[in-house]
């Protein structure tokens, strides 16, 4: 296992002697964008899950997701067929790392036309060991991802504050609405996905909209879902304000401060993984 950061949302270590040298958040930027570009479709920030371990890989991805709020309590996991696609594994291997999830208590099994696994609770005693082996290895890389994220997303709401035409707001007051009026995290978090989306549209620019999803998909374990921690309040209040504030931006045709606005809104998403390894690190016995 690779060293643990000093401190979770800290700066990346110095890498080791004759270690393979950290991707910056400009080369990061370039191999993301090139991509993009050649039309490659987005891709999972951890890579396809190695053959050796593929069972306990997507066990521990799956066990992470879960914690950082990507799939939250009464939620249904993607199907087999989509976690295949997404993990880039066999179906028996979806289907035995399902049973571990099954076995420590964290989905539960839902039969009829609606069914499948159901999400039960977001931690587990499994959790912790799982969180710390999918993301302690990949500390240094997923901060750099934060911050390439939030470089883009600023460009994305800039862009759209130049570019939005009238009936792109239509669905921006929709969705900004919705979320405001949510009465759970999963009405949240479906209210949010849809404001991003709607502002992604208003750059006319299928190209950033893939670039925005890739990134999304990258911090996300996999999943193209905004993690959304256990659905505290403080944090609904927090994203609430931004998306009013981003929404006025993008109206009234202020780059700048559309842009400014979203770089801050997207430190949200990180705060919440950061706060589940801090979480585990807590935990751990001095």
């Amino acid at each position: 296992m690779s060293a643990e950061p000093a401190e979770p949302s800290g700066r990346p270590d110095r890498p080791e002697e004759g270690a393979a040298p950290a991707i910056g958040p400009t080369d990061e930027f370039s191999r993301v964008l090139d991509r993009v570009l050649l039309g490659g479709a987005p891709s999972s920030e951890l890579g396809p899950v190695r053959v050796a371990s593929a069972v306990d890989e997507v066990s521990d991805r799956l066990l992470t997701a879960i914690a950082v709020g990507d799939f939250l309590p009464g939620e249904r996991l993607p199907v087999e067929r989509e976690l295949t696609r997404l993990l880039g594994v066999s179906r028996p291997t979806v289907r035995e790392a399902i049973g571990r999830l099954l076995a420590v208590g964290v989905i539960e099994i839902r039969r009829g036309r609606n069914g499948g696994a159901f999400v039960r609770d977001s931690w587990s005693e499994s959790s912790a060991a799982a969180v710390r082996r999918t993301l302690l290895p990949r500390w240094e890389e997923l901060e750099q991802l934060f911050d390439l994220r939030g470089l883009v997303e600023g460009m994305v709401a800039a862009t759209a504050a130049r570019r939005r035409r009238s009936e792109d707001l239509d669905p921006m007051r929709e969705a900004l609405a919705a979320h405001l009026s949510a009465r759970t995290p999963r009405e949240e978090q479906a209210a949010d996905g849809a404001f991003h989306r709607s502002i992604c549209e208003a750059t006319h620019n299928p190209q950033i909209t893939m670039l925005s999803r890739d990134l999304l998909t990258r911090i996300s374990l996999g999943f193209p879902v905004e993690p959304w921690g256990k659905g505290e309040r403080s944090h609904f209040h927090r994203a609430g304000g931004g998306h009013k504030a981003l929404y006025e931006a993008i109206a009234a045709g202020e780059p700048e401060q559309a842009e400014e606005i979203a770089r801050d809104h997207f430190t949200i998403s990180a705060d919440m993984i950061r706060d589940v390894l801090a979480r585990v690190r807590a935990a751990e016995p001095s």
